[in-house]
């Protein structure tokens, strides 16, 4: 079997999929995306394909060291987010042509199902209380909240306190055992956030999520000395090598690796198995369309140290296309008292619906994320 072409589709609202085609007729989808960066990983995936056209698809695990290690200048968003992508289809091909789910050609899934976790309020967290007492009505067990936003490096109290009303707000409309994940999004810089980490603790977050960006970890040495909530941050590391030093520091409790920026299933299974030897918990970053997700699941199926994954139905940014609107069957990530079953169908476990595709990439788009600033005139973190 050889690979003999391939599609890209920029598709709504924020998404690009990826199509490989092979001579035995059989296909692969990858989604392939940075958000707001959408056309610069095209030529990216462009450029790597270039490799692979008359290659067998199933020697993945020799094609992603060429497209990693076959380049001197390696890693990134753009990279990683387009190997991320020719990845997942790659394994689509190959669990097609075994007539498997990909996690079966990974050893085997060790649980049937994991807890997922809905968005609610947006950018700037509003009706979150609201949104946060129908997720629970849905059926979630736990939910994920911007927690604020513009932070400048020393900010005023009245922004903390706003914060914490939210958080407050939330915690009384779902009670006491719905889990509150706190995203800080990487707005927040070291000053404030030891501030807002021990204030938040009387309202026990399931975690605070990037609470310093990644290019700043070592400041969470000081904020786990000052409180106890579990500490999430990876969304913006790319690699296993981004996460060694991590990993070793021990101030990190959940790492949230994305399928389609961090080297895709081949990469991601190796960094949570690197995690678990930490007794690291992971929660897959994902809110992004339905190959991403499908792509989670098949490792969350392998891996003993996934506890609870992302997704993004119903999300903010998601406006006019949603998760299920590019599936033939949406019914396969139903989701039942806060878990989603792990797909069993052959390769992702979905199937893409490609009429509809083709419709909305002629539609496209252009997403980009706001440009924050502070009242002085400066940028801020978004």
């Amino acid at each position: 079997m050889k690979i003999t072409g391939f599609e890209l589709f920029q598709v709504p609202p924020r998404w690009l999929f990826l199509k490989i085609e092979t001579d035995e007729g059989l296909i692969g989808w990858g989604e392939p995306v940075v958000e707001g960066r959408a056309r610069t990983v095209q030529v990216a995936v462009k450029e790597l394909m270039e490799l692979l056209k008359g290659k067998n698809p199933l020697l993945i695990e020799d094609h992603w060291n060429m497209m990693y290690r076959g380049g001197f200048y390696r890693g990134g968003p753009i990279l990683m987010s387009a190997i991320a992508g020719i990845d997942q289809a790659l394994w689509d091909i190959k669990g097609k042509y075994y007539n498997a789910p990909i996690h079966e050609l990974m050893g085997g899934a060790c649980r049937n199902s994991i807890q997922v976790y809905s968005w609610v309020g947006g950018d700037r967290p509003n009706e979150t209380a609201e949104a946060a007492k129908k997720a629970v009505d849905a059926g979630f067990k736990a939910i994920k909240m911007n927690g604020v936003e513009e932070l400048h490096y020393i900010d005023s109290f009245a922004k903390i306190e706003a914060t914490l009303e939210r958080v407050q707000e939330v915690r009384s409309a779902v009670g006491n055992h719905v889990g509150i994940g706190i995203d800080f999004h990487g707005r927040v810089h070291k000053p404030m956030t030891k501030v807002l980490a021990k204030e938040l603790e009387p309202f026990k977050p399931m975690f605070i999520e990037e609470p310093v960006l990644s290019e700043n970890i070592e400041a969470l040495r000081e904020i786990t000395q000052i409180t106890s909530i579990p500490i999430a941050t990876g969304e913006r590391m790319y690699s296993r090598w981004d996460y060694k030093s991590v990993l070793a520091s021990g101030y990190v409790d959940i790492i949230q690796p994305d399928l389609s920026h961090a080297g895709g299933i081949t990469e991601t299974k190796k960094i949570l198995s690197m995690a678990e030897a930490y007794d690291i918990a992971a929660a897959p970053h994902c809110p992004l369309g339905p190959i991403a997700l499908a792509a989670c699941l098949q490792v969350d199926a392998t891996c003993h140290n996934a506890v609870i994954q992302e997704q993004s139905l119903g999300i903010h940014y998601n406006e006019g296309s949603d998760l299920l609107d590019y599936l033939v069957n949406p019914d396969v990530f139903a989701y039942k008292q806060g878990y989603v079953k792990i797909p069993n169908g052959p390769g992702l476990g979905i199937e893409i619906n490609e009429s509809h595709v083709r419709k909305m990439a002629e539609k496209g788009h252009n997403w980009h994320n706001p440009i924050w600033r502070h009242e002085d005139g400066s940028i801020a973190e978004w």
